[in-house]
């Protein structure tokens, strides 16, 4: 199973220095209580619109990876496309959804695994949140 779980993809994303933002306009901590993952999410907001972001993970290398990448997809987005970025990761883990782009392929093997789900999504929500919190 963590052959399959942990392709060079996931390997690749959650080895990525994560970010760290300074004057952060949002922060949001969340926690998976099953398997122990933690994660805070920093970003910086101008009319709405993510500017920057940052992360920190205490957790699994699918919940590094995941972090890792909705760090690189948050700059651009505002409350309602971090909304639908959620909604399109849980889409593909939970209903079968095609990736709604590319580098979200990498976690297709997650998919059959229905504990790992919240390792993945943890990331996401903590972005939706900080986005519409502010």
């Amino acid at each position: 199973m963590s052959d399959e779980l942990y392709g060079a993809a996931i390997k690749e994303l959650a080895a990525r220095e994560p970010a760290v933002l300074d004057g952060a306009d949002a922060s949001v901590s969340l926690d998976n209580p099953l398997c122990g993952d933690r994660v805070s999410l920093d970003v910086r907001l101008d009319g709405g619109r993510v500017t920057a972001s940052g992360h920190r993970v205490k957790g699994c290398l699918l919940c590094k990876a995941a972090a890792a990448l909705a760090e690189e997809r948050a700059v651009g987005l505002e409350a309602d496309g971090a909304a639908q970025l959620l909604d399109q990761v849980a889409g593909m883990l939970k209903k079968g959804a095609e990736p709604a782009f590319p580098a979200l392929a990498a976690f297709l093997p997650v998919r059959p695994h229905k504990s790992r789900h919240d390792c993945v999504l943890l990331p996401f929500k903590a972005l939706a949140r900080a986005v519409k919190a502010s």
